[in-house]
């Protein structure tokens, strides 16, 4: 791993911290191989409840590095092919983690530092943070991020924000659906706590597989939706965890997991 992302762990809590806060926590080569490489061997980890993924300093994340768009000037097609790729990979990476992820977002998340938010579950942000798609502004587009923007906002307000590049604040983010909490900048770490909290009181696997509900039951047909949907909840009825859940509800007590 890298310098430019810190992994530490609180238990089955993993923290992800973005650590280039002399450059607004940019995306560069070096720390885009590292969230793809740290968030698939998360994804193997079934000890893992969930990730938080946040960044040091004043800003969560300002974009891409200035000296990693410089050197793509001199980039040919096919070199310029690759990078976007591997920038695809790395918000897969975020986008499939098995676990709930909770964004922290602190100062601004501005091009694929929206785009990180995007590909988390739950995006807590400061009361004054700023966000925005603007990759416009430098004459490109938000074209590797915009599947998973899309489906956090819909595409109503992507043409709108994709376009302008504009920056707006967290209470637009929050009405879109791109931020889901917002708190003041100094109760941020408080909020994040007591979201971490209201996670952990979930079944470890029916998160899991609350998590894969969400983001599949949209992809599927109206003929196939019945019958996966009647699937997972019965597998989880008969599942050690959700017997558990429900004996420990019956009899008014907490589960074995809390």
């Amino acid at each position: 791993m890298s310098d430019s992302v810190i992994l530490t762990r609180d238990d089955a809590v993993a923290h992800v911290t973005l650590n280039r806060p002399e450059v607004r926590n940019a995306l560069d080569r070096a720390t885009i191989a590292t969230l793809t490489s740290t968030f698939s061997d998360l994804a193997r980890d079934e000890t893992l409840r969930l990730v938080v993924l946040a960044g040091q300093g004043s800003v969560f994340c300002g974009g891409a590095d200035i000296k990693y768009m410089r050197e793509s000037l001199d980039w040919t097609a096919q070199e310029n092919l690759d990078d976007a790729l591997r920038l695809s990979v790395m918000f897969h990476a975020i986008n499939s983690c098995p676990v709930p992820v909770i964004a922290k977002i602190q100062g601004a998340a501005l091009g694929g530092g929206a785009g990180l938010a995007a590909v988390c579950d739950i995006v807590l942000a400061a009361d004054d943070a700023v966000f925005g798609f603007t990759e416009v502004k430098l004459g490109i587009v938000p074209a590797v991020i915009s599947p998973f923007v899309l489906a956090k906002i819909g595409a109503s307000h992507a043409r709108a924000l994709f376009v302008t590049g504009e920056r707006f604040d967290a209470t637009r983010a929050l009405r879109i659906g791109l931020v889901h909490e917002i708190a003041p900048a100094l109760g941020l770490d408080a909020a994040l706590l007591k979201k971490i909290e209201e996670v952990l009181t979930a079944g470890p696997q029916a998160a899991r597989v609350a998590k894969d509900i969400a983001r599949t039951v949209g992809t599927l047909s109206q003929q196939e939706a019945p019958a996966w949907t009647a699937t997972r909840i019965a597998q989880r009825r008969a599942s050690a965890e959700g017997q558990e859940g429900l004996r420990a509800f019956l009899e008014k007590r907490k589960p074995s997991w809390h």
